[in-house]
């Protein structure tokens, strides 16, 4: 570590770090001291090298340091993923002081996902962008039904059969604005069979915003596409840049291009901002997710990005990682490294092959049944799937052996019907002119079906003062007219 100045020379340590191995503890200390370089940094944290550990440890150094928690912007993958960060946070940072100790525990303000972090500062800017600050975000599912009230209202829904259904015209719209690729080329590459309805789509698509619009609601797609227009004005890029003293960013791998273009137009010259990932783990692409955004990220900057890549595992034994360094080898273009590990084991990885979902359930539950035979507990078997609903199969067949299993995951909770009908009610109360919500509203009440619904909305927001609002003004406003000319803050996919 002969590159640390000399007051952080290992040998004077401080032992909240004492912990870490040399790459960790080259990255938690990455631009501190008073002759580093606070440049970028981009650490590839290979599968089960403690990236998280080391993330947490780099902020609370930079605590230690003089840092403000609430100028520390940190973006993960889920909010879960955020308040583990905070909780390891504030445990190291008991390490440093009791005065540290009480920083940490006042929170990170600005910690969460780039969605929730958009929310807010849309929120904050509102006014100044043209959107009014009482705006409804909607979830899939609603966005899903608004997709498919202006899918009817434009006869779209009566073309045949064949017209793509909501949630397949939802995910076109969404991967045309995170893909930032037009739709075209969105359909050519990702929904070939819909190419036929391009015009159409485009159609519905430009509806579909106007609609948003006009009742005055963001998908989550939005909460990125305003924030990046947003920072797109230079002035108000330097603004939101100045606000944070330091921007960190865990599994960067998984963003899609609106989100690196976000983090490029706050920090134009990288300092302050750190980013860690995995090229090596990229599997969001059918979200929008590239791995282009961490393979590019050090040519981004001048000077290019410092990369410190952890790549000692504390997860598993020696021929899992040589299994593994072997399958990433393969890849074409890559950060090198070779995951290695002290833990030794005489077991090797298996590669099963079945015929179908079916064979493969019927294998896992054979397997479970063996290892419960030689005094392996049920209760201390997991069987692990990307996605909850890839796990039917298997409930399947666990249920006509009557073998007892538990499934974690699944419905979110603000998923569920009940709390989406509370939901609808309070955000019909706050936003009168969310007609996605005051559509599930109305029809709470007995004897009230979607057409009755659709006649009540129409008469309330008939009335002159039915909705409260005065939607005309609402976007763009005359300060930001200009640039919406130039680029669309709410543009329709199909440019």
């Amino acid at each position: 570590m002969s590159d640390l100045s000399p007051p952080l020379a290992k040998a004077a340590l401080p032992d909240y770090l004492a912990g870490l191995n040399t790459a960790q503890r080259e990255a938690a200390l990455h631009g501190c001291g008073p002759h580093a370089d606070a440049g970028p940094l981009l650490v590839i944290a290979g599968a089960g090298s403690g990236k998280t550990n080391t993330l947490a440890h780099r902020v609370a150094h930079l605590l230690a340091q003089g840092a403000d928690p609430a100028q520390i912007l940190l973006l993960t993958f889920s909010r879960r993923a955020a308040d583990e960060m905070i909780r390891r946070v504030q445990r190291i940072a008991a390490k440093v002081s009791p005065r540290h100790a009480r920083l940490a525990q006042g929170g990170f303000p600005w910690a969460g996902t780039f969605h929730s972090v958009g929310a807010r500062l849309l929120r904050e800017f509102a006014g100044r962008i043209g959107l009014d600050p009482a705006f409804t975000i909607h979830d899939r599912e609603d966005s899903g039904d608004l997709m498919n009230l202006v899918r009817h209202e434009r006869g779209l829904s009566a073309k045949g059969k064949r017209f793509p259904l909501k949630g397949t015209c939802l995910a076109i719209y969404s991967a045309a604005v995170n893909t930032q690729a037009s739709l075209t080329e969105v359909l050519q590459t990702r929904f070939p069979w819909c190419a036929g309805w391009a015009a159409e789509l485009r159609e519905l698509f430009l509806g579909y915003v106007e609609a948003k619009q006009a009742q005055q609601v963001l998908d989550y797609d939005d909460l990125l596409l305003y924030w990046a227009q947003m920072v797109a004005e230079p002035d108000l890029a330097r603004e939101l840049g100045a606000r944070f003293s330091h921007i960190l960013v865990d599994e960067f791998q998984d963003t899609n291009r609106l989100q690196a273009g976000l983090l490029r137009a706050m920090r134009p010259d990288g300092r302050g901002l750190t980013v860690v990932g995995d090229d090596a783990q990229s599997i969001y692409s059918f979200r929008g997710a590239t791995v282009r955004n961490i393979l590019d990220f050090p040519a981004h900057f001048e000077p290019p990005a410092r990369i410190v890549t952890l790549d000692r595992n504390y997860r598993s034994t020696k021929p899992i990682l040589a299994a593994a360094n072997e399958v990433i080898a393969l890849a074409k273009e890559r950060y090198s490294k070779d995951l290695w590990s002290e833990r030794t084991s005489a077991q090797k990885p298996q590669i099963i092959s079945v015929r179908d979902e079916v064979d493969q359930a019927t294998y896992v539950t054979d397997q479970i049944l063996a290892r419960r035979e030689v005094g392996t507990q049920l209760k201390s078997q997991a069987v692990l799937f990307r996605s909850a609903s890839h796990s039917v199969r298997l409930e399947i067949e666990l249920t006509r052996r009557n073998i007892p299993f538990v499934k974690f995951g699944g419905l979110k909770f603000l998923e569920a019907r009940h709390v989406k009908d509370v939901l609808s009610i309070l955000r019909w109360a706050q936003n009168p002119l969310d007609r996605v919500s005051g559509f599930r509203a109305i029809q709470l009440l007995a004897g009230i079906g979607p057409k009755t619904a659709g006649r009540v909305l129409d008469n309330v927001c008939a009335a002159p003062e039915g909705c409260g609002v005065q939607a005309s003004g609402m976007w763009p406003s005359p300060a930001i007219r200009p640039l919406v000319a130039s680029r669309p803050i709410q543009p329709a996919p199909g440019r």
